[in-house]
């Protein structure tokens, strides 16, 4: 079969990366997966080898798709790429990591930078950053380098996300898009598009940030030395690239005001559309990668990463039945937390297994199940963790609506939505529909299709919009709103309650 010009997405997430290769209406020719973890050396820390994980996964990626296309590097158009976004990688001239690179907001070894930058700024902080400071931040990430790491920081050609340092190593250009740009702020004036000099003292030189750009910008051509390494045609055009979850967003077709994607994965990330730039400091305000529209974007630590832990510390006869051709270890899971009733017989769980990030911003919280009986089983855990993921969803619409952000439509992405269980869960907490995608591989399928629009193949987001196709509707059960809503007052309750706890027993953590 002869196959016209295709395009190339290709998204590092936390635990795998994933790519794809469609043709110019937008349709599947290939997709890959490969699996990867995080490395957690010590409590708090959440890091990655960059030149092992980021690029060898991207190199394997581009050379298996296009295999399994059977078609010729050349026909590839254009690359799209995105990353797991908010990360911190310090690099040399050549975009080799000089250290591991540190992860997103479940990475809250900065905490001593966060305070001592919130203590530099005063009252501009949110003027400045445009929220409350937190382990998301990218300037406190780069204080904790020069702090920690000075011979690391001394040498560094440049600070990355991960979206930037595959495109730095495609194409030898340090490239960063405005929407992932806001994670570094203060560190560059959006309004004028360069660097904020005066700004970078004491935490880096100027010449150590990456250039401003769109997303959908082309940073530059496949090089020689990247075309060797990813098998990809030498001179093929490279994006500039961006954070996972706004290319996820993009990929499920959120592209107007009032739409909002809930990325269900290892954690949540919200990307809301405004037709104006919102003022909430407790969430994280800034523009989107389509021109004109602005987000709220938002995000906690951890959701499947704690379906993940307890499948494997509660559910160790369910994995060892799956190893030997049985059924999936987490659909056990979610049949046994969907024979629970909603409520989960009382027992309720704060889901803050990493410290928090929105909306309560608070590294130094800590999981709890409250509320534990003799009655209770396995299933009744894992019915209240997936109710308390769920509640943490449900506070962050509700802060949207008070504010007077309308949420029109919800769309469902990631990983979680092969739970049943979670999917419903989230459509009686929130009171309304929930949708899912047609196209659910997630992120790198948005980095195709904006691959497919900077090549010439849509001439505008209008047009792009069209071939986005909705998936499944979940509709919400009646019957469960008053359940829930009494869990959601508990839930906020419990936190407030005992967070002092916690942060004693966090601080102690840090002596050990």
């Amino acid at each position: 079969m002869t196959m016209g010009r295709l395009f190339l997405g290709i998204d590092v997430g936390t635990n795998e990366s994933k790519g794809v290769l469609i043709d110019e209406g937008c349709d599947i020719v290939a997709q890959r997966s490969v699996p990867h973890s995080p490395d957690n050396p010590r409590p708090g820390w959440f890091e990655m080898d960059a030149d092992k994980t980021w690029w060898g996964d991207f190199c394997e990626l581009s050379r298996g798709l296009v295999a399994d296309a059977g078609c010729d590097a050349g026909q590839v158009a254009c690359v799209g790429l995105s990353a797991l976004g908010c990360d911190c990688v310090p690099v040399d001239e050549d975009c080799h990591a000089l250290a591991p690179a540190v992860l997103y907001g479940v990475d809250s070894r900065a905490s001593a930078e966060v305070a001592e930058l919130q203590a530099r700024y005063g009252s501009r902080e949110t003027d400045l950053v445009g929220h409350r400071l937190c382990s998301s931040d990218i300037a406190p990430k780069i204080l904790w380098f020069r702090h920690a790491m000075p011979e690391v920081w001394e040498k560094a050609r440049c600070f990355l996300t991960a979206s930037s340092y595959l495109s730095a190593r495609l194409t030898g250009r340090f490239t960063i898009d405005r929407y992932l740009a806001e994670d570094f702020m203060p560190l560059y004036d959006l309004d004028s598009g360069e660097v904020a000099g005066s700004m970078c003292e004491g935490i880096c030189r100027p010449d150590q940030l990456a250039t401003l750009a769109a997303a959908t910008d082309v940073a530059g051509k496949v090089s020689a030395r990247a075309a060797a390494e990813t098998g990809l045609a030498e001179g093929t055009p490279v994006l500039v690239g961006t954070g996972d979850s706004g290319a996820e967003a993009v990929s499920t077709g959120v592209f107007r005001p009032g739409d909002l994607m809930v990325q269900m994965g290892s954690t949540c990330y919200f990307v809301y559309l405004s037709d104006h730039l919102a003022q909430e400091e407790r969430l994280w305000p800034g523009t989107f990668i389509i021109p004109g529209t602005y987000s709220v974007c938002a995000g906690t630590n951890t959701a499947g990463a704690l379906t993940k832990w307890m499948v494997g510390e509660l559910y160790p006869d369910a994995v060892a039945a799956e190893a030997e051709g049985g059924p999936n270890a987490f659909s056990v899971m979610a049949a046994e937390a969907a024979s629970v009733g909603a409520g989960a017989d009382g027992l309720v769980c704060l889901p803050y297994f990493a410290g928090e990030r929105t909306p309560i911003n608070d590294p130094e919280a800590r999981g709890t199940f409250f509320g534990l009986t003799t009655n209770h089983t396995r299933a009744h855990l894992a019915r209240a963790a997936i109710e308390g993921i769920s509640c943490t969803i449900a506070q962050h619409v509700e802060i949207l609506e008070a504010d007077g952000l309308p949420v029109e439509k919800v769309m469902c992405v990631g990983g979680g939505t092969k739970n049943d269980v979670w999917l419903q869960c989230v459509a009686d907490m929130l009171e309304r529909p929930v949708c899912t995608a047609s196209v659910t591989i997630g992120a790198c399928y948005g980095d195709a299709i904006m691959a497919a629009l900077a090549g010439g193949a849509y001439p505008d987001w209008d047009e792009l919009s069209k071939v986005i196709r909705p998936g499944e509707v979940i509709e919400p059960q009646p019957e469960n709103y008053e359940t829930y809503r009494r869990l959601r007052a508990t839930f906020s309750a419990l936190y407030e309650s005992t967070k002092d706890i916690m942060h004693a027993i966090a601080r102690q953590e840090d002596l050990i």
